[in-house]
């Protein structure tokens, strides 16, 4: 993206929201009173967990599918993921009758390499770079690439999300939204600044996994050698052109946090109220706390809580 006229518009997201209205959920804005009450704020939870698969990512994923004519369809569809967006993938696509490849990293979490299968996603294990991998599959087997997080559709499909919650919480201040590799905060960010241009957005990166706020920083994504943090879900290892130049143009702050206080911020969800957010998602909480955010106390704010897909084993371990 060169220039403002490349960024999605609202118009963009309510025609993504016409899509998928029927085919995911509403999911629910809630307060936690004594939460916010750590940080002297109203805080509120865009609970995402809720959504179809356990994480937003439906959301971008049916948009960009929609787009699809049937040769494409026929063909099949490829991308690369963690976990959450090759869940959303398989299923999405299971619902369309269309086949999904899925290039996961050989580490990804047991339960979430189990659930792509179920949705009927096959799973291409990859010990080195996922993104040379799948370009050589989507190449050889002529599949069409459903990207991640940088493509408009995925981007305008995510941004459902900050139409919600404007229309829950028409005085919000302040939204907070983890940082993979930008599509859920570039989306979010372009439906709120449409509407609210007062209301500040701050992202959420892990220390070991900050490709946005060095991409800000060098004013070009920027790609990881590697990336190290609990929050798989926020670990992507690059920025992309699309979401960067949205993050440039909406998004007030980035803020960086340890793995500590992503693990703090879950156990405070889990015992206080009763969901279990993955760690990606326990971010946005971790980032509240921090104190690396200006926030005027009363502020109405939102946490958006993306996603609670965790392995049982290892939530044993975290908690």
């Amino acid at each position: 993206m060169k220039d403002k006229s490349e960024l999605i518009s609202y118009d963009d997201i309510v025609a993504a929201q016409q899509i998928i209205k029927n085919r995911l959920h509403r999911t629910p804005l809630v307060e936690s009173s004594y939460l916010g009450g750590l940080a002297g704020v109203k805080l509120f939870f865009k609970l995402e967990l809720f959504q179809k698969t356990g994480s937003f990512k439906p959301r971008g994923v049916f948009n960009k599918l929609h787009t699809l004519d049937d040769k494409e369809k026929q063909k099949g569809v490829i991308s690369l993921s963690a976990g959450n967006h090759a869940q959303s993938l398989a299923w999405a696509a299971s619902q369309s009758n269309i086949k999904s490849t899925i290039v996961m990293p050989d580490t990804a979490a047991e339960s979430k390499v189990k659930a792509t299968i179920g949705y009927g996603g096959k799973v291409v294990p990859v010990k080195g770079n996922l993104l040379d991998t799948c370009l050589t599959i989507q190449k050889e087997q002529d599949l069409i690439m459903i990207h991640p997080f940088d493509d408009p559709l995925i981007i305008a499909g995510q941004g459902t999300i900050g139409i919600e919650i404007i229309e829950d919480l028409p005085d919000v201040n302040m939204v907070i939204a983890g940082i993979g590799g930008g599509g859920l905060i570039a989306g979010i960010s372009s439906a709120i600044k449409a509407k609210k241009p007062v209301v500040k957005i701050i992202g959420v990166e892990p220390d070991g996994a900050s490709a946005m706020n060095q991409s800000l920083k060098r004013g070009e994504p920027v790609h990881l050698k590697t990336t190290n943090t609990i929050a798989d879900g926020l670990a992507a290892p690059f920025a992309g052109h699309h979401t960067l130049a949205h993050v440039k143009e909406h998004v007030d702050q980035v803020v960086t946090i340890s793995d500590d206080e992503i693990l703090i911020a879950m156990r405070l969800i889990f015992e206080r109220c009763k969901v279990t957010a993955e760690p990606a998602a326990a971010a946005t909480l971790a980032a509240l706390l921090s104190g690396k955010i200006n926030i005027p106390k009363k502020s109405k704010v939102v946490c958006v809580l993306s996603g609670g897909n965790v392995d049982m084993a290892r939530l044993k371990t975290l908690l």
